[in-house]
């Protein structure tokens, strides 16, 4: 009985061992990061929000028009939600890069740090958007499967101070816009 645990307990540990050796280290779950910032607009005026997204070191994604159908865009999509409407999504220009290995063929991609914007008209009060960025991640020795981050952006629309002093010379005042 104790020789068949004991075989059983240096088995499970040989499985543990083997799936920690076939997982590659070092890919990060996701390869862009995204930090939620609060976005404040007039309310009732169009105004351009904008979405920051990071890309991991030593991995760039495809831009929002990859040089061939083949690739997988970057694509963000959001939700429809009561109080924002959201205009068409505006995308960055991507970067041209290629491989070392085909240096004549040249992708669209973005690398470091790139920001999306889109335009949104929101009634007053906060409002939180919900979306997907989706997008395809390579570093130089292969393409890794679509993926999807979730994105939240909160739009507060409110008139930033009420009175300012014109500073004219005459006693009046203006609302500040």
């Amino acid at each position: 009985m104790r020789a068949a645990l004991g075989v059983l307990l240096v088995g499970s540990a040989l499985i543990a061992q083997q799936g920690t050796l076939t997982t590659p280290a070092g890919k990060p779950k996701q390869y862009i990061s995204y930090a939620a910032e609060e976005q404040v607009v007039k309310p009732a005026k169009k105004a351009v929000v904008e979405l920051r997204f990071r890309v991991a070191d030593g991995f760039h994604v495809n831009s929002h028009m990859p040089k061939s159908e083949l690739l997988i865009p970057t694509n963000l999509t959001l939700q429809p939600t009561a109080g924002v409407k959201a205009e068409a999504v505006q995308y960055p220009a991507g970067q041209e890069y290629s491989f070392s290995f085909e240096p004549n063929e040249k992708l669209d991609v973005y690398s470091g740090a790139f920001t999306v914007k889109v335009p949104v008209v929101a009634e007053a009060g906060s409002h939180t958007v919900s979306g997907v960025l989706r997008y395809q991640a390579c570093d130089n020795a292969a393409c890794y499967p679509p993926k999807s981050l979730p994105v939240e952006l909160v739009v507060t629309a409110k008139w930033r101070d009420r009175f300012r002093w014109c500073g004219d010379g005459l006693s009046r005042w203006a609302a500040m816009a």
